[in-house]
């Protein structure tokens, strides 16, 4: 199989869909390799390395998706990509396709094979192609919350640790997944006081247990939401419906009632936000205040750390990358159940319940 890697075209996004290590594996399997030129400069990875690793170095991104089988990607196709995307051809990326209608009607029209990372789901409910990035981001969430509650940020200028004698900030974090846990590991561990609801008892024991009792865990419903965030310094919203739409557990007349200069980072804006007040922005222009709340929504939070995020982005998706190339798609797909839940669109069909829920799409089963 051909397998292509172009350069990512959305703003500020500097990571790469294969490192030089994974381009070494498919042609150890008897796969080829297209690197547009230039796709790993802001990972670090040089064309060089590609080519080392024995994959083909090409200059146009048109040449990647016109020859190139199978396309690995971070984010979602954009611009002359939905154009050069092709019938039968396999697209393994982030997609977020809940919360972007016009990009699934267009994988509809070309007939793609469109697979989601973050749809990818174990019997468990895992979902291990997701995992890395929400690491990242929800480590990088309190990073980004500090900066936002920084005077220069028109923040509340709170430490959030605090120092002798003065209160670390209130750190209220809705969600207690992957990204929320992560959030609430850094945040504990710079000094923060630290909330965290869920709707999981389950899940707020295991927090409670491997935090040591240094956080104070809710039971998620509309009351104790709003007593905790109206009182926050920072909130970080971190829930996330594998598939759908993220729920918007902060209307705006709870954003009303915060306090001035108090901040929300929306890890889940890349399904929708979960706060109403949300709205994607860059790493170029990541924030901006409403009614008096800083919000920090970047819809690619790992880009910030591209080297890093790469790399891990790049360990779990070869293993199903191989699968693909080597067995084919069908084989793959009937193979492996969890693959089978990635896939979104196929010949011109929504395979994912969620998907085709938010748009009222029929459903096709595969």
């Amino acid at each position: 199989m051909l397998i292509g890697v172009p350069k990512e075209i959305k703003a500020d996004e500097n990571r790469v869909g294969l490192v030089p290590s994974g381009v070494a594996a498919f042609v150890q399997h008897g796969h080829r390799v297209l690197v547009q030129a230039g796709a790993g400069v802001g990972s670090g990875i040089t064309d060089d390395a590609y080519r080392k690793a024995g994959g083909e170095v090409v200059a146009a991104p048109l040449e990647v998706w016109e020859r190139a089988d199978l396309i690995m990607k971070v984010k979602e196709p954009l611009g002359d990509e939905l154009i050069w995307m092709r019938e039968g051809q396999i697209i393994y990326t982030y997609l977020h396709l809940a919360s972007d209608e016009h990009l699934t009607r267009r994988l509809l029209e070309r007939k793609v094979a469109a697979i989601g990372y973050e749809t990818i789901q174990l019997d468990d409910g895992m979902l291990p192609l997701l995992f890395p990035m929400s690491e990242v981001a929800g480590r990088l969430s309190v990073q980004k919350g500090a900066q936002c509650l920084e005077a220069g940020s028109r923040g509340r200028g709170i430490l959030l640790s605090g120092v002798s004698g003065v209160r670390p900030a209130n750190v209220v974090i809705l969600g207690a997944g992957t990204a929320g846990s992560n959030a609430c590991h850094i945040a504990v561990g710079m000094g923060a006081r630290v909330s965290i609801l869920d709707i999981n008892p389950a899940r707020l024991r295991y927090i409670h247990d491997i935090m040591g009792g240094h956080v104070t865990t809710v039971m998620a419903n509309t009351a104790n939401v709003s007593e905790e965030v109206v009182d926050a310094d920072l909130v970080i919203c971190a829930v996330l419906v594998p598939g759908a739409k993220a729920p918007q557990l902060i209307k705006e007349s709870l954003v009303k009632s915060m306090q001035p200069g108090a901040a929300i980072v929306d890890i889940a804006i890349d399904q929708g936000g979960c706060c109403e007040t949300s709205r994607p922005t860059t790493h170029h222009d990541p924030i901006y205040a409403l009614h008096d709340v800083i919000h920090y929504c970047v819809s690619n939070m790992p880009g910030a750390v591209p080297r890093t995020s790469t790399y891990a982005l790049t360990n779990v998706t070869l293993s199903y990358g191989l699968a693909l190339a080597d067995k084919g798609l069908e084989k793959a797909l009937h193979d492996d159940k969890a693959l089978r839940r990635g896939l979104n669109t196929w010949q011109g069909h929504v395979t994912h319940q969620a998907v085709a829920a938010t748009f009222g799409l029929p459903f096709y089963e595969v």
